[in-house]
């Protein structure tokens, strides 16, 4: 009902002010057609990869000490068995906290990929604003993440002069 409600807001705005101008612009294609976004989504997963490795084995260390404790808790006195359920918890803390710290809202993994990704789409922003004032759009729209678009006219699809700006002929 949301998209219905923006789709009829632009259709009244288009209608109303039908001397205006608009394009499309499919994001998801021009970023897969830059290889340094590729490249920059590769380390990403690397590092993901590593990262998800390093919280996992913590868990498994959790996980291994919590079984030993099962298994020995009928030999422990009261001071060892809350000093193994200490260890356990301190553990599983330790990988919470590790999970958090790099994949948190504002974890790690957000600031790298805000850095090696936030230049690229800046570039792409400042040559869409470029090519709109020189054509006279006043709306971009991206085609690749709206569901509300059914049809887009490939003449006012501006992906291909785009990549042209940035250096990547298509």
């Amino acid at each position: 009902m949301k998209k219905l409600m923006i789709l009829l807001l632009l259709a009244l705005t288009a209608t109303a002010a039908n001397a205006q101008k608009f394009a499309l612009i499919d994001m998801e294609y021009v970023l897969n057609n830059i290889p340094a976004y590729e490249r920059a989504n590769e380390q990403l997963n690397r590092i993901s990869k590593k990262w998800q490795a390093e919280v996992e084995a913590l868990n498994t260390a959790a996980a291994t000490l919590y079984k030993n404790y099962q298994n020995e808790s009928v030999f422990l006195s009261q001071e060892q068995k809350k000093a193994k359920q200490d260890a356990i918890m301190k553990k599983e803390k330790a990988a919470a906290d590790l999970k958090k710290k790099y994949f948190g809202p504002e974890g790690e993994l957000f600031k790298k990929r805000t850095s090696l990704i936030t230049p690229i789409q800046e570039e792409i922003y400042n040559v869409v604003k470029e090519i709109s004032e020189r054509h006279g759009y006043a709306l971009v729209i991206d085609r690749s993440s709206d569901n509300g678009i059914i049809f887009g006219s490939p003449k006012v699809d501006i992906s291909n002069e785009v990549l042209q700006k940035l250096g990547y002929s298509n």
